[in-house]
């Protein structure tokens, strides 16, 4: 593979990087929220729903570009065009933080230590209330993970963060001024513009678009002895490949995230073989296949199996948590 990571629209020497794909793709989902906010009451309330769910799911997948250093070497100007709260609930700074160290591929899928793990630790799953484990079990399969994934993973980020800033956390309190900054201007343009209120955002735009990046995080990770198997590839062509900025080719991001989106297929079909081989052969052909083979099924168990009661887990190379 070696090499792969040079081809992350490296310019020649004394230039500046610009990935004009992406630069004209955030263009374009901030003039279509714009545009899709302002008409959504001349549109019907399913196209609004559809359309307002699929820009907020790409507009996370291009966020997600924006962590990894595109689409320029400018970190103002990225995280300017980036850090633009149309999801309400989630600042920008803690998304980039969580989702470098979810990055550490030594600890992919370790709970406590992968901030984007869905498993539990013993202890964590102990302290759940019934009512919490019914939930989370309802939630293991690919049709409740959709339904239910965004409710569980945005109230459990909001409740996480409120213990933080009860707590006087000033740094977490800095991030959150910032970002109710941020959100402000938003929320009075629905408000004031486009006279949608932030509960039919939520619900039209935020819950769904959540809903939809929630089908694509389903299967992306497994616990396995061997780091390198646990990043799969979900060889789609569709429509949600691209709200995914071909994040479903996940195994070759996370061993070269700096490659931009448009070039991932590229570098993945030329080199499939070797890919697959170094992931397991850990590929599912399209996500419908991930659809019928986990709709009511859950993924995979919920108490991560490499870890004991403590959080240690059982494989040698994997250092104390």
């Amino acid at each position: 593979m070696k090499g792969f990571s040079g081809m992350a629209a490296q310019t020649s020497k004394g230039t500046r990087k610009r990935e004009w794909p992406t630069i004209a793709l955030a263009v374009s989902i901030y003039v279509s929220w714009i545009a899709l906010t302002y008409f959504n009451h001349q549109l019907p309330t399913a196209a609004v729903i559809l359309l307002g769910a699929s820009l907020i799911a790409l507009h996370s997948s291009f966020q997600h570009e924006v962590v990894h250093g595109h689409p320029t070497d400018s970190k103002v100007f990225n995280y300017s065009l980036g850090s633009v709260p149309l999801s309400l609930w989630l600042p920008f700074e803690i998304y980039r933080r969580d989702h470098l160290r979810h990055h550490v591929n030594d600890f992919l899928t370790l709970p406590s230590v992968d901030p984007e793990s869905k498993y539990f630790t013993k202890d964590q799953w102990l302290a759940l209330t019934w009512f919490g484990r019914a939930f989370v079990r309802l939630g293991s399969s690919l049709l409740g993970w959709v339904i239910l994934g965004p409710l569980w993973t945005i109230g459990g980020f909001l409740l996480s963060e409120a213990r933080r800033l009860f707590k006087l956390d000033r740094e977490r309190i800095k991030i959150w001024f910032y970002h109710i900054i941020a959100v402000l201007p938003v929320v009075l343009w629905l408000l004031h513009v486009c006279h949608l209120s932030p509960i039919e955002y939520v619900l039209y735009f935020v819950y769904p678009g959540t809903s939809i990046l929630m089908l694509r995080s389903f299967a992306e990770h497994k616990a396995a002895d061997l780091v390198e198997h646990r990043s799969a590839v979900i060889e789609s062509n569709s429509l949600l490949s691209f709200l995914f900025l071909n994040n479903n080719l996940h195994a070759v991001h996370h061993k070269h995230p700096s490659i931009p989106w448009y070039r991932l297929p590229d570098v993945y079909w030329k080199n499939r073989s070797r890919f697959l081989e170094e992931n397991g052969w850990f590929v599912y052909d399209g996500y419908s296949a991930v659809v019928r083979k986990y709709l009511i099924k859950a993924h995979d168990q919920l108490l991560h199996p490499l870890l004991n009661g403590d959080g240690i887990t059982a494989v040698d190379h994997i250092r104390e948590l």
